[in-house]
């Protein structure tokens, strides 16, 4: 006799401690007071970050982050859009290269062949892509 298959269940305490450690990240280089459109970008000693706002509320702001690699578009651009949430310090990828509204657990397997925790994996992605270096500076802003 088959068992049936376990339903995946997601860890919510092992994500929303990746969300903050994202959120600790990003806001040692987000400026206090930014309007939306600004841009500007973070050098650390293992690559640089491209940063804009794309949204400004009074709680949360959402931002484009992306990562050139200097390689005349032979490898995609990784990029990814976070709502980062100052009232409870975390920071949440809304949408990351082609995958956009994120659902908290996909069925297995699926016509995208997305993971089942493919949330938790792109923003364990997102921390990956901010550990440019631990002291990154602002280098310009406009």
């Amino acid at each position: 006799m088959q068992k049936a298959k376990d339903k995946y269940q997601p860890d919510v305490s092992r994500f929303l401690a990746l969300c903050g450690r994202n959120y600790a990240h990003i806001v040692r280089w987000l400026p206090e007071s930014c309007a939306t459109g600004e841009q500007w970008q973070v050098e650390g000693s293992f690559g640089c970050l491209e940063v804009s706002i794309l949204e400004n509320t009074p709680y949360t702001q959402v931002v484009s982050i992306a990562r050139p690699m200097g390689q005349d578009g032979v490898v995609p651009v990784p990029c990814v859009t976070v709502r980062v949430y100052h009232d409870a310090k975390l920071a949440e990828v809304l949408s990351s290269q082609q995958i956009s509204r994120l659902q908290a657990v996909y069925d297995y397997p699926n016509l995208h062949m997305h993971h089942r925790n493919e949330k938790y994996q792109v923003n364990a992605f997102l921390e990956e892509l901010l550990k440019i270096d631990c002291r990154a500076r602002l280098v310009c802003q406009s």
